[in-house]
């Protein structure tokens, strides 16, 4: 493989740089990182709101659009509408549209407390210290979701099923959309603790032995929860913002390589995108997919994300010598992740090309992304993102290494098979100890 000036000077770039402490927050709490509603809903591989802000202040200006085109749990489009900007979001999963819509929309405190006694009151007989036979018979009488996927039975036990059911049809009938995605992303937080799910783990693992808990006792501990940060998000957000939410909001369900957005019109990306492991976070959301009705099996929901295996027949452009020497080294050791991972850096440079499009000259495009390992084979995300987007006509403006003790992130890998694997585990390597803000400008 030819060593390339840009190739050699993009190594060394990446070999200097020493990490900066400012930008690990290691001062900030739990709390804090997850204040106001970005504690609404568990989302793996988000990162904190501290992060965000602080980029979105260095490079853009009130009334300036930020664009995050792989949205996530929507960390960036919250940041932006409290810091008087006005956001697009896009995400290809329906799991995270939804979280980042409830965690995005302002609702008045009053109107929610009077929706939330309504509900409440509509399902005060599933507390377990309700009379049972009594509760037995309401129940019979109530209609409900029916609920037949075998994934379900799977994860839940026939009481928790039953309830969780009754719960989602009083939420899907009401008519306040605002109020019912309140409700849904509330829904869909308490999933896992109403499933065999091993609570400790990331991975979907069943726990036989787990006791399961109240669900509606948790559900309305969740809703609480959820009512506090909204009145504090409420009054955070600037009135203006407010008043124009309309005009401030785009967020959608789509894929990161073609969005709808003019050319020339966003004044800077601030964006985390998915890892080479994409797969997995299907598996993670797993729960929400099947209850709300997102896809019938995990095979069709993992065939939407960026580098799935399901993709691997389309035609690849790597763009990036640094690329194709990691996909040739990979294929000495597993040639089906090799194609994965070439899979994954193609849409990845579909992505960027796209990004250049809709970017305003000179504007900026900030990339947290961290590099792994697999099966002994350093896979350098940030330094293949870098060499195609300078390829595609952006510069190199700011190079960032920051420990990452915060980010919820399956950490550690066997390497032996490669698969995210438990931190307990002897034989483990951290997957991502430290990641790399990238922040590249768009050239004239």
């Amino acid at each position: 493989m030819p060593i390339t000036i840009q190739k050699r000077e993009i190594i060394e770039e990446f070999r200097s740089n020493g990490e900066d402490p400012s930008w690990a927050f290691l001062h900030l709490k739990p709390s804090q990182t997850n204040y106001l509603t970005h504690g609404y809903h568990r989302y793996p591989a988000k990162f904190i709101p501290q992060l965000a802000s602080r980029l979105i202040q260095d490079f853009t200006k009130k009334g300036d659009t930020v664009c995050d085109p792989f949205m996530g749990g929507g960390t960036t489009v919250v940041e932006s509408l409290l810091n008087h900007r006005k956001c697009i979001g896009t995400d290809i999963n329906e799991v995270a549209w939804l979280i980042a819509k409830a965690k995005v929309t302002p609702i008045e405190p009053s109107l929610l407390d009077k929706e939330i006694k309504i509900l409440f009151s509509q399902l005060y007989f599933l507390d377990r210290s309700f009379d049972k036979n009594q509760k037995r018979l309401i129940q019979q009488e109530l209609s409900k979701i029916e609920v037949k996927n075998g994934r379900i039975d799977y994860w839940f036990n026939k009481e928790t099923k039953e309830e969780l059911a009754i719960i989602l049809d009083k939420i899907l009938k009401i008519k306040n959309e605002n109020i019912r995605f309140f409700f849904l992303c509330g829904f869909s937080n308490i999933l896992k603790a109403c499933s065999i799910w091993l609570m400790k783990s990331i991975k979907p693992t069943r726990d036989l032995r787990k006791e399961i808990p109240s669900t509606f006792s948790i559900f309305k501990r969740q809703i609480n929860m959820m009512k506090n940060k909204n009145k504090s998000y409420y009054v955070a957000l600037p009135d203006a913002v407010k008043l124009d939410l309309d005009n401030y909001l785009n967020i959608t369900v789509g894929d990161a390589r073609n969005i709808s957005i003019g050319n020339n019109k966003v004044d800077l990306v601030v964006t985390s995108p998915p890892y080479v492991t994409s797969y997995e976070y299907a598996d993670i959301h797993q729960l929400t997919v099947f209850w709300l009705n997102y896809a019938k099996d995990l095979d069709n929901f993992r065939k939407k994300f960026i580098g799935t295996s399901y993709h691997e027949n389309k035609k690849i452009n790597l763009n990036s010598y640094i690329a194709e020497e990691t996909v040739l080294n990979l294929n000495k050791k597993s040639p089906k992740k090799s194609k994965e991972v070439a899979t994954y850096f193609s849409e990845m440079n579909e992505s960027f090309e796209e990004m250049y499009r809709y970017l305003k000259p000179s504007s900026k495009a900030c990339i947290v992304i961290g590099n792994t390992n697999f099966k002994g084979v350093y896979i350098p995300n940030a330094e293949v993102f870098v060499e195609q987007m300078t390829n595609l006509g952006f510069g190199l403006h700011k190079l960032i290494k920051r420990s990452i003790p915060s980010k919820i992130l399956p950490s550690a890998r066997d390497p032996r098979t490669g698969r995210f694997t438990s931190i307990n585990n002897p034989n483990k390597k951290l997957a991502y100890p430290t990641e790399y803000i990238i922040t590249m400008e768009k050239l004239d």
